[in-house]
């Protein structure tokens, strides 16, 4: 049986529209919700770090899907509503497709900042504490927003960078560090025996008490990496803790400096020679 159309009828459609809409919101709140609710739970009880910095970012991946469902229901609802009052739809949605494109143009920098930095919370690019460089600032990761990432440098400076403006992003603390040392020995010295230092010298940190935890393997030398003009490169390569390579690399460093002195082997350094000749009377 087919009922004829009376403005009751347009109003118990819109109604249930509303009431259609309401509900769908709030299951997908309920869901979205109880989903990230349990995850952040679950990383904060763990107490890390890392996991407490993957709680906040997963906290801001459901209020950003929570808000752009809540974008979705809104329009698909009024577009249904206003075709059940019979309003022609395409010039509406032309007109907003133009307003649309307008916007897009005035505001392409904040969206390409937003979705540069879902795309930095969804790939968990770097978290807070982490130490990073990006667009030419190095720093520690204090905030990651959707759309600036917020840095603190080593001098305490602030740096709010937009996601956007991020090309390459380099992480330097993620899961562990590798150290890179470049030795340079005298080319009066033995090669072989500054080696042998060197590695005892290693040997002596991996298995100190104090630092020998820090470290994630065993430190391996390399050997001769360059002929320089000053002197011979010897590389050493740590593979630390993230939070452990600056402290290591320092300690290292001292005890090397310290070594090579006690053993007598020369660490090259600028000099500077002068020929004078006497005059001729």
């Amino acid at each position: 049986m087919i009922f004829a159309s009376t403005p009751w009828t347009e109003i118990w459609q819109t109604v249930s529209i509303v009431i259609v809409s309401v509900v769908v919101w709030l299951v997908t709140r309920f869901v979205i919700h109880r989903w990230s609710s349990r995850t952040q739970r679950k990383l904060v009880k763990s107490g890390d770090l890392q996991n407490h910095a993957r709680a906040q970012r997963l906290e801001t991946i459901a209020r950003t899907f929570s808000t752009l469902a809540v974008l979705a229901i809104v329009v698909i609802a009024v577009v249904t509503g206003l075709a059940v009052w019979g309003v022609p739809i395409a010039p509406i949605v032309a007109s907003l497709s133009v307003v649309g494109i307008g916007i897009g143009f005035g505001a392409q920098d904040f969206v390409k900042d937003v979705i540069a930095g879902l795309f930095v919370l969804i790939e968990d690019q770097y978290s807070v504490g982490d130490v990073v460089e990006l667009a030419g600032v190095s720093g520690t990761v204090i905030e990651v927003r959707l759309r600036t990432t917020v840095l603190r440098g080593l001098d305490g400076s602030v740096y709010h960078i937009p996601n956007g403006a991020v090309r390459v992003a380099t992480n330097l603390t993620h899961e562990t560090s590798s150290i890179v040392f470049d030795l340079a020995v005298a080319y009066e010295e033995s090669v072989d025996r500054a080696i042998e230092v060197i590695t005892d010298e290693t040997i002596v940190l991996a298995t100190d008490p104090e630092w020998g935890p820090r470290l994630v393997d065993e430190p391996t030398v390399l050997g001769v990496n360059e002929l320089a003009d000053s002197g011979v490169i010897v590389r050493v390569v740590m593979t630390t803790h993230p939070e452990q390579r600056w402290a290591v690399k320092r300690e290292f460093l001292r005890r090397i400096k310290n070594r090579f002195a006690n053993e007598g082997i020369e660490i090259p350094y600028p000099h500077l020679t002068i020929d004078s000749r006497p005059e001729e009377t």
